[in-house]
């Protein structure tokens, strides 16, 4: 399930300060212990009992988990790009953890817009998205800059 092409955006169609609601994702204890098995096999992620003498203090999703929840919800109408969300660098923090009966959604606001001069078809857009829980707080801040296309002649 991805965005609708025909209502993609391209670079010729942002401003800075525009912004993008995704919809929710509701996380559950089974998919952070399935996502940890595969992926960050550390105690705090895959045992209640273990996670609540560690810095968490109870069971808590890997960061890389939170990454990945974004990105799906990013693609599937988050962020309405043309081309994809194709990265091309960015920064990201966890400032709390993801917990067991989150609901998560991202909050993206376009902060840059650079056409490209050595490409004239693309540019560079940063955006911030913050991906927040069911009380509005912000379990992980990404700032990208994403590639892209200007709208085709």
């Amino acid at each position: 399930m991805s965005a609708n092409p025909a209502k993609a955006l391209h670079l010729d169609d942002l401003a800075v300060g525009d912004a993008f609601t995704s919809a929710e994702h509701a996380l559950d204890a089974q998919q952070i212990k399935a996502f940890a098995a595969a992926f960050d096999p550390q105690p705090f992620h895959l045992d209640d009992e273990a996670a609540k003498g560690t810095l968490f203090g109870g069971l808590a999703a890997s960061g890389w988990h939170t990454a990945a929840i974004t990105m799906r919800l990013l693609v599937t109408g988050g962020m309405p790009l043309a081309g994809g969300i194709i990265g091309a660098g960015g920064e990201l923090s966890w400032p709390r953890p993801t917990r067991p009966d989150d609901r998560l959604h991202v909050v993206s606001e376009v902060t840059g817009i650079a056409p490209s001069r050595s490409r004239p078809d693309r540019g560079i857009v940063t955006v911030r998205s913050e991906t927040r829980n069911q009380r509005g707080e912000a379990v992980q801040v990404l700032v990208s800059k994403l590639v892209v296309p200007r709208r085709p002649a």
